[in-house]
């Protein structure tokens, strides 16, 4: 009783330090992030290899993949619109659920799988090969050539790769719509336009933005807790992925209260 009592102490511990540690190194990466002394050239350069690297690189089979579930959400969305007779809720639906909670959790969910994971473990064998100790004896600040980068790129990536799945859902709405309920374009767009509510937009972004933050933020976190040895890499992935997902879980969800209120 006693032994199991000690383990969920400590893991209590553990869990606290974590989050510790955790909400230190982001309340540091805020502060390079506002900080324009920050944003040097070399830096410049890193973040626009960064971008290329997340957002530009996979935009073909980002494309293919949004085409595809853009095919087939929207027309069981549609289909089902139509048979349960909520044709007249047809734009709040499409703005309210699919554009402002589908899109960005299905962007964000494809990006922490392609670029949290390798971001993870980028940084777990910079640490394990000393190649952040290589850039302090060159004076070199790890934040700034190698953190604030990257988590500036996840920020823009899924803001506009969001927007890419976005159009393409859109598009596949238009076609369906054409199909299922006989809409033109024009009748379309405008439904859409008229169930559009600004605070709506600016959530949207928000979420968009918070998700690219923390996707980046923690593998980087976790990449950086593996120690000198190459078994140290896969523990520093699992754990730092499995905190995104997490963070990812918790961030739809919020972000739904937010939008009841």
């Amino acid at each position: 009783m006693v032994t199991f009592i000690e383990g969920i102490g400590t893991r209590t511990l553990k869990l606290c330090r974590s989050a510790f540690e955790t909400l230190f190194f982001t309340w540091q990466v805020i502060l390079h992030l506002l900080d324009l002394k920050t944003y040097n050239k070399a830096t410049q350069l890193v973040i626009i290899t960064q971008l290329y690297f997340t957002a530009v690189q996979i935009l073909p089979l980002f494309i293919y993949i949004s085409a595809l579930m853009g095919l087939f959400l929207m027309g069981i969305v549609l289909d089902s619109i139509k048979q349960m007779g909520m044709a007249g809720n047809l734009g709040n639906i499409l703005m309210g659920f699919i554009f402002t909670e589908v899109c960005p959790f299905m962007t964000v969910l494809l990006l922490a799988l392609r670029s949290g994971a390798a971001l993870n473990t980028e940084v777990a064998v910079m640490k394990v090969s000393k190649e952040l100790d290589a850039l302090n004896v060159f004076r070199i600040d790890a934040f700034d050539y190698i953190v604030v980068p990257r988590i500036l790129s996840g920020i823009i990536s899924v803001v506009l790769l969001n927007g890419i799945f976005t159009l393409v859902l859109l598009a596949s709405g238009a076609l369906f719509s054409r199909m299922i309920f006989g809409l033109a374009f024009d009748a379309y767009i405008r439904i859409l336009v008229v169930s559009a509510d600004f605070s709506d937009l600016v959530i949207l972004i928000l979420k968009c933005a918070t998700f690219g933050f923390f996707i980046t933020l923690l593998p980087i976190r976790y990449g950086l807790t593996a120690s000198n040895e190459l078994s140290s890499i896969p523990i520093a992935v699992l754990t730092g992925m499995n905190n995104v997902f997490i963070a990812i879980v918790v961030i739809e969800v919020l972000s739904l209260i937010l939008s009841s209120i």
